[in-house]
């Protein structure tokens, strides 16, 4: 088979190249839950597309929880600070969510709306201002999130999907190292060297 004629033929077997490409290349991520129809598209002829996007100078990424992406190690310094803030978006909802006893893994279960947000506001106003963040910027970032991939918008407000779990497994990571840091100084240490605060009161006594 000349190539013109393999190119075809590979071509015919991904119908929905175009719509995907253009929905990586706009920055979206493809949720399962969202898009159904294609994600099992995309799933069916993953290494079709995946071997297809490689050749365009595009790394595919699928994660098995349901969602699919453009990875790149670049990014402008908008898109930075965009990333950054909305990371804040989910870490301070994640926080509040935590504090209510809500499970992390169920997010995809939360209802999100203008009031909840508010509320959110309001617990992390300090963590928020420092980023240039008002109650109203949070309304615009979730939304910004919907045109991403990471958030649904639904009649009562908002809907987290699946992508967002990008998120919480680098805050997962992040919590994770923090605690691991904080076990290394006694853990590291040789007995000998342990600090005990009794030495202190037994030098005091010997002056």
């Amino acid at each position: 088979m000349s190539t013109p004629h393999a190119l075809a033929a590979a071509l015919a077997q991904m119908p929905a190249v175009a719509k995907l490409f253009r929905l990586f290349l706009s920055g979206k991520h493809l949720n399962r839950v969202a898009e159904p129809a294609l994600w099992a598209e995309l799933e069916q002829q993953e290494a079709a597309y995946a071997s297809l996007f490689v050749v365009l100078g595009y790394e595919l990424r699928l994660d098995a929880r349901g969602f699919a992406w453009f990875h790149s190690g670049e990014a402008s310094s908008n898109i930075g600070k965009i990333s950054r803030q909305m990371a804040l978006l989910f870490m301070v909802i994640f926080d509040a969510q935590a504090n209510a006893g809500k499970a992390l893994q169920r997010f995809t279960d939360w209802q999100i709306d203008r009031e909840w947000l508010a509320e959110v506001y309001q617990q992390q106003q300090d963590v928020l201002e420092a980023e240039g963040l008002s109650a109203d910027s949070l309304v615009e970032l979730i939304n910004r999130a919907c045109t991403l991939g990471f958030a649904i918008a639904e009649p009562a407000g908002w809907r987290l999907l699946p992508a967002v779990c990008r998120y919480l497994d680098h805050f997962e990571a992040l919590a994770e190292a923090a605690t691991d840091e904080a076990r290394e100084p006694t853990d590291d240490l040789p007995a000998e060297s342990v600090h005990d605060p009794m030495d202190d009161l037994d030098d005091e006594e010997t002056c």
